[in-house]
Formats: C-alpha cells, sequence, structure tokens
C-alpha cells in the first residue's frame, strides 16, 4: 500500500491519455505515441503488401497465366516487393518498437531529439502516401530492385514517382537511425554502461549504424536514375555511355546490408523474449553483443555475392564468396548461444516465446540454404530460381516477421496496459508457422527444379508444388489477421497487465503498464547486469497475469 501522502497524490495520465484529441496525436513529440503512428501506418502498408502477395499466389495457382496479363504480374510483385521492403520490413522493428521501447530500456524521458523524430514519421507518411498514390496511377513493373537499364530507358510505368518515394522514406531511416545512436550514448540512466544494456539495444545500435552509413548510397543510386530517366544523363545506360553493372554496385551495398537492418532489430528482440521466458542470463551475453557489431561491419563487405553472374572477375567472385559465407559465423553465434541459453532453462511457451521459437528454427533455414548461394558454383544454377526467393522469404518472413510478432506480443502488455487473449496468440503462432512452411518450402523445390522467378506463366509440371505454396499463403494470411482481431478485442476487454506480466528484466518492466509520458517518476539508477533474475520473476506471478 502506498504511504498516506503518496495516496493523496493525483495519478499522471498515461501517455494514452494525455490529450485524446488528433492535433495531440499528429503533434506530439512523445516517442511512445511516434511508435504507435508508425505502428497503425506499418500494419497498414504490411496488410497492402500481403494484398499483392495473395493476388499472386492466386495467379500461380494455374500454369497458363490465367487471370491477369504479365504486366499487371509484373507491377503486383514489383508494389509487393516495394512495399514490404521499404515500407514495412525496414521500419517494422526500429520504427515501432525501436520509438517504443529504447528510452524506456534506456531509463530515458525520451529520444535525445523528439521533434526530428516526429519529422522521421511525417517523411515515412509521405513516402507511402506517394507510394498508394502511385498505386492507383497504375504502379510500377521493373521489380523492387529498379534494375537498369530497363528502369531507365524501357519502363513505360511510374518509375520517376516511385524512386522518390522510396528515396524520401530512406531520409526516414537516416534520421531515426542518427537518433537512436546519439541516445544510445548520450542519454543511458546512471549505472546503466555497456555491458549492463538490454541486448536489444545492442542490436537497435548495430541497425542504427547501417541505416546511417548505408541508405544515403541507396537514396544517391535513386536519384541517379531519376536523373537518366528525365534528364538523359548517361550513368547506368550503356546506350548513353553509362554503365548498369556500375547500378548493381551501388543498389547492393545498401540493399545486403538492409537485410542486416530488417533482421538484427528481430535478433534483438529474441534475445529479450529467449531471456524473459527462459528465466536466465543470455549464455555469453558479450558475444551476441558483439556478433550484433560484427554482423552490421561484415554486412558491408558481402554485397558482390548478388552480382555472380554479372560479370564481376572470377577474384573478387571468390572474395565475396568467402565473405558471404563469414558473415555467417555471427549469425550461428546468437543461435547457438540462444540454444544454450534454452538449456536447462525455466522455459514456459507463452505466445512470444513460441513466435521466437519459431524464429530460431525458420532463421537457421533461411541462414544455411543462403550458403548454397554464397557458392559460385551453385548460385549460377538457383540464380533467379525460386530457391531465392525461398531463401529470402525465410529470411526476412520467416525471421523478421516472426520477430516483429514475437515483438508486438512481448510489448504489447506495455504498450497498452491490457493482456491479449493467451490461448488465441498461440493458436495464431502455430498458424503462421504451418502457412509459412508450406508457402514456402515448396518454393525451394520449385527452384531446384529450375522454375525462374517473376513468371506469370509456367510448365504443367509445376502445378502441384505451386498449389501448395498458394494453400500456404492462405493459411499464412489467416494466422496474420487473428492478432489483428484479437490484440483490437484486448484494448476493450483484455485482463489489465500489471506493470511486468511477463516477469521480466529490465527497466521498461518497472514502471507502469501503460507508461505515464515522461516514462519515469525519478531517473533510474541500474546496480545489475542485464536479465538479473530473481525469485520473484518466477512462474506464480506469470501465471496470474494470464488470461486463457
Amino acid at each position: 500500500m502506498r504511504p498516506p501522502a503518496e495516496r493523496s497524490r493525483p495519478a499522471k495520465p498515461n501517455y494514452l491519455h494525455d490529450g485524446y484529441s488528433v492535433k495531440s496525436w499528429l503533434l506530439t513529440l512523445d516517442h511512445k505515441r511516434i511508435g504507435i503512428l508508425y505502428l497503425v501506418a506499418i500494419t497498414l502498408m504490411f496488410f497492402l503488401g500481403g494484398f499483392f502477395a495473395f493476388l499472386m499466389r492466386v495467379e500461380l495457382m494455374t500454369p497458363a497465366g490465367d487471370l491477369v496479363t504479365s504486366d499487371t504480374y509484373n507491377r503486383m510483385f514489383t508494389l509487393h516487393g516495394i512495399i514490404m521492403i521499404f515500407f514495412f520490413l525496414i521500419p517494422s522493428i526500429p520504427a515501432v518498437m525501436g520509438n517504443f521501447v529504447l528510452p524506456l530500456q534506456l531509463g530515458a524521458k525520451d529520444l535525445a531529439f523528439p521533434r526530428l523524430n516526429l519529422l522521421s514519421w511525417y517523411l515515412y507518411m509521405i513516402g507511402a502516401i506517394g507510394t498508394i498514390a502511385i498505386i492507383l496511377l497504375g504502379g510500377v513493373d521493373t521489380g523492387w530492385t529498379f534494375y537498369t537499364p530497363f528502369s531507365t530507358a524501357y519502363s513505360n510505368s511510374h518509375v520517376f514517382l516511385m524512386t522518390m518515394g522510396a528515396f524520401i522514406v530512406g531520409f526516414s531511416s537516416i534520421l531515426t537511425g542518427l537518433n537512436f545512436i546519439v541516445t544510445i550514448h548520450k542519454m543511458r540512466a546512471p549505472g546503466l554502461t555497456w555491458f549492463r544494456l538490454p541486448l536489444f539495444v545492442w542490436a537497435i545500435y548495430g541497425t542504427s549504424l547501417i541505416q546511417v552509413l548505408a541508405t544515403p548510397v541507396l537514396a544517391i543510386t535513386l536519384l541517379l536514375i531519376g536523373l537518366e530517366r528525365v534528364l538523359g544523363v548517361g550513368i547506368f545506360d550503356p546506350a548513353l555511355g553509362g554503365d548498369p553493372v556500375l547500378f548493381q554496385h551501388l543498389f547492393w551495398f545498401y540493399s545486403h546490408p538492409a537485410v542486416y537492418i530488417m533482421i538484427l532489430p528481430g535478433m534483438g528482440v529474441i534475445s529479450e523474449v529467449i531471456a524473459t521466458f527462459s528465466r536466465k542470463r543470455v549464455f555469453g551475453y558479450k558475444f551476441i553483443a558483439f556478433s550484433s557489431l560484427g554482423i552490421a561491419f561484415l554486412g558491408f563487405l558481402v554485397w558482390g555475392h548478388h552480382m555472380f553472374v554479372a560479370g564481376i572477375s572470377m577474384y573478387s567472385a571468390m572474395i565475396f564468396s568467402f565473405l558471404s559465407m563469414f558473415v555467417a559465423v555471427p549469425s550461428a553465434i546468437k543461435v547457438f548461444n540462444w540454444t544454450a541459453t534454452l538449456y536447462k532453462g525455466s522455459v514456459s511457451l507463452d505466445t512470444p516465446m513460441l513466435y521466437a521459437l519459431g524464429f530460431i528454427g525458420l532463421f537457421t533455414i533461411g541462414g544455411l540454404t543462403g550458403l548454397f548461394l554464397a557458392a559460385m558454383g551453385m548460385d549460377l544454377h538457383f540464380h533467379d530460381t525460386y530457391f531465392v526467393v525461398a531463401h529470402f522469404h525465410y529470411i526476412m518472413v520467416g525471421g523478421a516477421v516472426m520477430a516483429y510478432f514475437a515483438a508486438i506480443h512481448y510489448w504489447w502488455p506495455k504498450i497498452s496496459g491490457r493482456m491479449f487473449p493467451e490461448w488465441w496468440g498461440r493458436v495464431s503462432a502455430v498458424i503462421v508457422f504451418v502457412g509459412f512452411n508450406l508457402t514456402f518450402f515448396p518454393q525451394f523445390l520449385l527452384g531446384y527444379l529450375g522454375m525462374p522467378r517473376r513468371y506469370h506463366a509456367y510448365v504443367p509440371e509445376f502445378q502441384l508444388l505451386n498449389i501448395l505454396s498458394s494453400a500456404g499463403a492462405t493459411i499464412l494470411a489467416i494466422g496474420y489477421l487473428l492478432p489483428l482481431a484479437y490484440l483490437m478485442w484486448s484494448l476493450k476487454y483484455g485482463k489489465i497487465a500489471g506493470p511486468n506480466p511477463w516477469g521480466a528484466t529490465g527497466l521498461e518492466w518497472k514502471i507502469a503498464s501503460p507508461p505515464i509520458s515522461h516514462n519515469f517518476e525519478e531517473t533510474p539508477v541500474v546496480t545489475s547486469p542485464a536479465y538479473t533474475f530473481t525469485e520473484a520473476d518466477f512462474p506464480d506471478h506469470v501465471q496470474e497475469a494470464k488470461v486463457v
């Protein structure tokens, strides 16, 4: 019971109740509200991108390509790729969970530059609204890679507008990364040394370095496409004296590190979830922390494996092949240490944990199949086949999206102050896992058998595997829609969560759910390493908070 003086003090409104008007949300400088704004926008873009994926799978159920024309199909997979990569996967965990959780984990009142943070969201929205407008105008048919000279000289779609949309949203990513780096350096609570930081912070730090250093390269590359397409400046088009291979170097110099912008924050989420639901300090804490920086560094050195068939020299291809295999080492360190953390842990299979375990399995398959593409000889066979599609979906969807769902469920009580129905959460996690594997595992076989990607028609011998893949996509869609329904339900009917429903460690669990606007009544002081569990954190407390 609170002392009399404290009981007489009126409770401060939480961040959700600190102003209800639209203006109070659109002009907010509170990192938590900006995280919610990102959550709403990114969710809309996720389902829009998923809609195009659904149309593609319907088209591929029959070999004749009788639903849409090849040109329409080109526009569908292009929009699916652009929306999912630039407007969902890259910003999802950093922009939503990084914004909401990072200052809480650091014991800070906000990010270092709140106005810059709000500007980042507006830049994202400008790019997103522009993309939706371009869809209404007819879309783009180049693929999300915008390969030249097709994108500069031959495509009749809205390439210039789409590249400008991606150009603008790139600045959102850069500013967010810059804000996170300064916040982590300057706004940690007293006693929160680098090796007491939660591993999610380390992951966001590595991600932010990539965002700041690599994204400008993509922005410049897209700007050059616009200059060549509009003004006819010869940069990439050989007919104008340009070099299309130069475009591939510039594009993949960003786009391969971008894979780690998508997956590194997810790895940080998994470290948090594994520790909490195993009731153990993460095995090899420093190895996981430094492996985040190792992945960020090595990610800049592997772009060449996308170009084994583009005409680069044999010697440079050998070096890129070695480096591409070497980047698996820090990733393998994480997987090994998560597994070792589970060993003899007090493991509870709550919804976030199910998603985390799904992440580990699917990411491992995606990583191992990446070694096939890093080997030059095998890449020649698999290049531009469905094997590549399956591989990067195991990383991006099986990895990044599973981690995003783990994060949403893990921090949902902190975000909303309510628990979600645990049974439905577990059902959804199982449906997503089954649907995902039924969708994408047949695509490994399709690629091995030689079915090229990006084709809207194919020979009949591939139909059975395509039907299996389309059936899996339907199951996967149900798995994704369920959380949308029960999380919305929980906002009104969910059980009150309390400050720490999972019995987790970390500063964000020391304050009320949802937090007050300035996060902490008093500046916290950290005196112990991350993930130091006590008896009070063990299952009785967790079981009481569950809602079935």
